[in-house]
């Protein structure tokens, strides 16, 4: 099985190589490994301690980023250093300031762990979620560093607890220990014979609270909104858009205003939208010297303002489940206190049950669901008030992982 999973990894390597001629985003990520080891080399020096952390993605930085900073403020003479599987969290976060260099992940060929683990020498790595990478967790593993793996969840169909899974079920021995978000995933993980786990919740529910201590006023916003009630929508894919762009062309009720952030900010998108609207929109990129009072839709068609544009909204429709691509973070318009609605599909996603349980949380398959469900909530206040405290209750109730895993560390 393990020289499989090393002939596996070559294949990608190639196939990465040749399929980057034609997609920007691998190409990014190709161009981005091969200056790994040049940076690490540039910024860690023999006899630094360092700290070592991994995300996968973006979503999986934004669940780890209340450890990470608390670990900044433990071991602020440590040496930091980031790493991204995919651009699309590297291209966004590679300036991150907690970190001291911020890198691609090397593929996870033999070679390359060697190396790597070599060169950084971790005396604490720490992975988000469930991205598990067997040649790196054997190094750590055989040179006795520590490692933990947090805010991680697991399903019965991952490889992990099947019998071809025996390559990736070993690496997750590496880790001293375990932070699962829920119960379930801890139940799974002793029935492979892993017993030092622990439930600590997810770490967003911390990281989202945080965003009620910051100043989230957009002055844009305010002239935009104009003390009408609103519905953003976050994230949206061009299934979302579809059903969400022929509401708001039909609706004829109380005076309300919308905020679409799309996921896809590419002109091509963008245009796509507008074009489709039968109501006066106005974009970010263009709003200045414009009375945005007057406008009924405002498209951010920018990045890094969706968590504060969540404080202006009354109802939020959050991307994602409509289509396959994946339901984006519910937490962030929660922690405000409003009303959610989302897609079909979010079966990977337990805190989507919870909160649709909770009854915070409203799941929509079609457009005249959506159609049902905004007119619901756009004309019954107190419907509207009740169900989006819910979600706010939810998130005050789920706090504490954060503390969970720094108390262990320490």
């Amino acid at each position: 099985m393990k020289l499989l999973y090393n002939i596996a990894i070559q294949l990608a390597t190639l196939a990465l190589k040749f399929l980057s001629l034609f997609n920007n985003k691998l190409k990014l990520g190709v161009i981005g490994r091969a200056k790994t080891f040049d940076l690490l080399q540039q910024s860690i020096n023999k006899g630094d301690r360092t700290l070592w952390f991994h995300c996968a993605s973006l979503g999986e930085y934004e669940q780890g980023l209340p450890i990470f900073n608390e670990l900044r403020k433990d071991y602020p003479k440590h040496k930091i250093v980031l790493t991204f599987f995919s651009p699309s969290g590297y291209e966004i976060r590679k300036n991150a300031p907690f970190a001291d260099v911020v890198v691609y992940l090397p593929l996870d060929s033999k070679q390359h762990a060697k190396r790597f683990i070599t060169i950084i020498n971790p005396e604490l790595t720490v992975f988000v979620k469930y991205e598990i990478w067997p040649n790196y967790l054997n190094q750590i593993k055989v040179r006795g560093l520590k490692a933990i793996l947090i805010s991680a969840v697991f399903r019965k169909e991952q490889s992990f607890f099947k019998w071809y899974g025996i390559e990736t079920k070993n690496a997750l021995f590496a880790f001293d220990h375990i932070f699962t978000q829920n119960e379930p995933s801890k139940t799974l993980l002793e029935s492979i014979g892993y017993t030092t786990a622990t439930v600590s919740g997810d770490t967003r529910f911390d990281r989202v609270s945080n965003q009620l201590e910051i100043n989230n006023n957009l002055p844009f916003l305010d002239e935009f909104k104009d003390n009408k009630l609103c519905v953003v929508i976050g994230s949206s894919w061009p299934e979302d858009e579809s059903i969400l762009v022929d509401f708001i062309n039909a609706y004829e009720g109380l005076p309300v205003k919308f905020i679409i952030a799309p996921h896809n900010i590419k002109s091509k998108q963008i245009e796509n939208i507008q074009s489709g609207l039968n109501k006066s929109s106005v974009l970010f990129t263009t709003k200045e010297g414009q009375d945005l009072q007057d406008y009924d839709v405002f498209i951010l068609d920018t990045i890094g303002l969706l968590s504060k544009a969540y404080s202006y909204a009354n109802i939020a429709y959050v991307g994602g489940a409509m289509g396959t691509t994946g339901l984006h973070n519910i937490l962030e318009p929660a922690v405000f206190g409003v009303p959610i609605i989302i897609g079909k599909n979010y079966s990977k996603f337990p805190e989507a049950y919870d909160m649709i349980a909770n009854g915070g949380v409203l799941s929509v398959a079609n457009k005249a669901q959506l159609s049902s469900n905004l007119n619901l909530l756009i004309t019954d206040k107190e419907y509207r008030r009740t169900t989006g405290l819910k979600n706010l209750n939810f998130i005050n109730d789920n706090k504490g992982a954060v503390i969970k895993v720094t108390d262990f560390l320490k």
